[in-house]
Formats: C-alpha cells, sequence, structure tokens
C-alpha cells in the first residue's frame, strides 16, 4: 500500500539530507580509535557540504567489519559543526593533517571514500596537494564532478555568500571546478563515482565521470531509489563500495 503524501515526503527529504537527530543533532562526535593504520587497508572518509562526519556510522561500522581501518576529520564549519568550508581550503588543511596522521601511526597509504563535496575536497588533494602519493583509489558517492545547480539553493540558504561561499564553488562552470577538470586526475589512481538517479542534491547527469582515452581507471557506477545521503549508508551502494576497495587493493602498485 502506498504511503500518504506527507510520508512519502518525509521519507524523500530524509533520504536526500539525512537524518536531523543521527546526522545534525549528534555533530562530529565519533568514537576515536587508533588501530585504523594497523590494518591491511585503510579508508579515508570525508563527508560533504553542511554535513557531519556522524554520517558515515553505518559504512565505518560495514568496513571494520569487513577488517578495514578507518578514520575521519572534523571538518569544521558553521558553529563549529557543519562543514562549509570551501573545497580547495579544505583540502589544503587535510594534505596536512593527513602527513602529521601519517607520521604519528607509521600509515604510508590508504583508500579515500568521499561523499558529495567530500569528493572534490579528495579529488583537489589527489591532483594538487601531493595525495597522488598517498592514495591508492578514491570512490566518490553522489560527487557533483560538474559541479550541481542545487548549489544555488544553497548559496541562498548561506545568505549569498555572508555564512560560507563554498556554494559557489560547486555551482557548473566554478572557477574551482575548471581548474579542477584542466589538471589530469593520476591515471593509475582509480576514480570511481557512485551516483543515483534518485538524487535530488545532485542529479545524476553531473556525477558522471568522462574519462578520455588514457584513463581506463575511471569508472561510474549507478543505482537506483537511493537518495543522495542515503548513498553513505545503503548497502547494496555498500557492496559496490567494498568490490572497488578490493579491486583497488589487488591491483595497487607500491610507489
Amino acid at each position: 500500500m502506498a504511503r500518504p503524501p506527507p510520508a512519502w515526503f518525509y521519507d524523500l527529504l530524509r533520504s536526500n539530507l539525512g537524518s536531523v537527530r543521527k546526522v545534525y543533532l549528534r555533530g562530529n562526535r565519533v568514537v576515536r580509535r587508533g588501530d585504523f593504520a594497523q590494518h591491511a587497508e585503510t579508508v579515508l572518509l570525508l563527508h560533504g557540504f553542511f554535513q557531519t562526519r556522524a554520517v558515515w556510522e553505518v559504512m565505518e561500522d560495514r568496513l571494520r567489519y569487513d577488517g578495514y581501518g578507518v578514520f575521519s576529520f572534523d571538518l569544521g564549519g558553521l558553529l563549529h559543526r557543519f562543514n562549509t568550508r570551501r573545497p580547495a581550503d579544505l583540502a589544503q588543511g587535510i594534505a596536512e593533517k593527513i602527513e602529521r596522521v601519517c607520521e604519528r601511526y607509521g600509515l604510508e597509504r590508504f583508500h579515500i571514500v568521499g561523499h558529495s563535496q567530500g569528493g572534490l575536497v579528495a579529488r583537489q588533494y589527489v591532483q594538487v596537494h601531493g595525495g597522488h602519493r598517498r592514495v591508492k583509489s578514491l570512490v566518490t558517492l553522489g560527487t557533483p564532478h560538474h559541479g550541481t545547480p542545487t548549489a544555488l539553493v544553497g548559496s541562498m540558504l548561506m545568505l549569498g555568500g555572508t555564512l560560507s561561499a563554498a556554494p559557489w564553488d560547486l555551482l557548473p562552470g566554478s572557477r574551482f571546478l575548471r581548474r579542477l577538470s584542466r589538471d589530469a586526475f593520476p591515471a593509475d589512481i582509480p576514480l570511481v563515482s557512485i551516483y543515483s538517479k534518485h538524487d535530488l542534491v545532485c542529479p545524476y547527469p553531473f556525477s558522471i565521470l568522462r574519462p578520455g582515452p588514457e584513463q581506463a581507471s575511471m569508472r561510474n557506477h549507478l543505482v537506483r531509489g537511493v537518495g543522495h545521503t542515503e548513498l553513505t549508508c545503503d548497502a547494496a551502494v555498500y557492496r559496490l563500495v567494498r568490490a572497488e576497495l578490493e579491486r583497488a587493493s589487488a591491483g595497487a602498485a607500491p610507489r
């Protein structure tokens, strides 16, 4: 039986924007673990704009259950809780944090899974800040590789840039995205985009990678019936993520 309109609308919002209680109210409080570098494969999780790393709770549990080491960063931002910083600034700060983490824990290389804007931050880190020496693979979930028109709504919510200029960087054709597309992604690092036809925050055509003839390591995966934030916790999406991590781990060459 079909759900009544109010319930259907609530489900749609929740799948695309996430749970208020589990994502936004929880903030960046996570269980800190220092064993992530002791695993054969380690994954860095980067969340998206105006969200917190609590969005990764389900995927982090699944990755740990499957034997992966996992770590993430508090990306800061509005009210010291919500990620509202510009992707280029985030990538530079993350590059500095990663070097400190690698030195402290003896971590050499790792994979990245980035959701939404987090995928762009990861690309900037790899392409501009030397991340190609550290990263084994990058999997993006609902990432606006070509921008997203809904960033215009984000810019209005951020009072036209008064609270944050990050949404302007996420608009199609922005200066940030033009620079990112000009700098080639390393051909020896797998870059995979997983996106959904039911993503209302980043419509799926804006997430499709368009590899050149020498970029065979780029792949796309289309899923259906999954909202934008739901990409971080959907079981079928996780199976794709795990398969890509396994593929990259098997093919990763030492550097």
